[in-house]
């Protein structure tokens, strides 16, 4: 029982993790219905960036910060140069080869002047030989800090939808651009920003990857874009709580088939997990069949 439990705790952190990403991606495609393929690289550059910056003199948590921001920056610069000129297009699949030529394009410009060997990245909230005992059993301090920062964004998240008017303005842009506009709602703005804070949660979500795995290199960020991705459609892409839900049922299910089949299988699980939910319920757990009007 005391293996088991520590599989499905441990699970629940890392699913954490997905989470955040998941909640990245859904943003984006709110506004616009599409996905940033680039996350990934996002997530690296933000941490590669809170290296180099502390690395020049900076405060640790000034250089956090500053790598948050920039990737924040490069989200909005995102959808200026790669959604917004294909979105013109109408139902166009371009939004897929641009995103993920930025997240290639961000990876080559990091190793060739960055290098491709991995940074050391430090620890700055729990070291990795801090644990905190749950039900007896000993829990990373690390990823619980995961789990609790994963929930606080989702209720932030949520809040911000629900209760300011820039999050009404999301909505309703999501619901309905065009009739957004003539309501007298800045669309253009809206997207553009939902691109930013998408850029701002894969970067929180790069640095506190990074404090676990405790190096950065240009390959980082990558395979967990892919983790991402399957706990968004597990949850039903668009919905906030869908995230949270997907990547800790993504996190549990990986972790119990590594605890009790073969760590090899993990890596596998995840898209095993994706066309089973294509072909059961490809709206998602928590997630609506969208109607399309004719």
């Amino acid at each position: 029982m005391g293996f088991a439990a520590s599989l499905i705790l441990g699970g629940i952190s890392v699913g954490a993790v997905y989470a955040l990403i998941a909640l990245g991606l859904n943003l984006t495609f709110l506004t616009t219905r599409t996905l940033n393929f680039g996350q990934g690289s996002v997530m690296m550059l933000a941490a590669v960036a809170a290296v180099l910056f502390s690395g020049q003199g900076m405060g640790l948590y000034a250089a956090l910060l500053a790598g948050i921001v920039l990737v924040g920056l490069v989200g909005g610069l995102t959808e200026v140069i790669a959604i917004r000129p294909i979105a013109k297009l109408g139902g166009s699949m371009g939004w897929v080869v641009t995103t993920l030529g930025i997240g290639i394009f961000l990876q080559g410009f990091v190793a060739k002047y960055f290098g491709s060997q991995a940074l050391a990245f430090p620890s700055f909230l729990f070291s990795p030989r801090d644990y905190v005992s749950v039900f007896g059993v000993r829990l990373s301090a690390q990823y619980l800090v995961i789990l609790a920062i994963a929930l606080v964004l989702v209720l932030t998240f949520e809040y911000f939808l629900k209760r300011t008017a820039w999050g009404r303005a999301l909505q309703a842009v999501a619901m309905d651009p065009d009739l957004a506009s003539v309501m007298g709602v800045p669309v253009r703005k809206v997207v553009t920003l939902s691109y930013v804070g998408s850029g701002i949660l894969a970067g929180i979500a790069g640095i506190l990857v990074a404090q676990i795995t405790g190096t950065v290199d240009s390959a980082f960020g990558f395979n967990l874009l892919i983790f991402g991705f399957v706990a968004a459609v597990l949850g039903g892409i668009g919905n906030t709580w869908g995230a949270l839900a997907g990547g800790l049922f993504l996190g549990v299910t990986e972790k119990l088939v590594g605890g009790y089949i073969s760590t090899a299988a993990e890596q596998g699980i995840a898209f095993a997990l994706l066309m089973l939910a294509l072909a059961i319920r490809p709206e998602g757990l928590l997630g609506e069949k969208e109607v399309v009007k004719v």
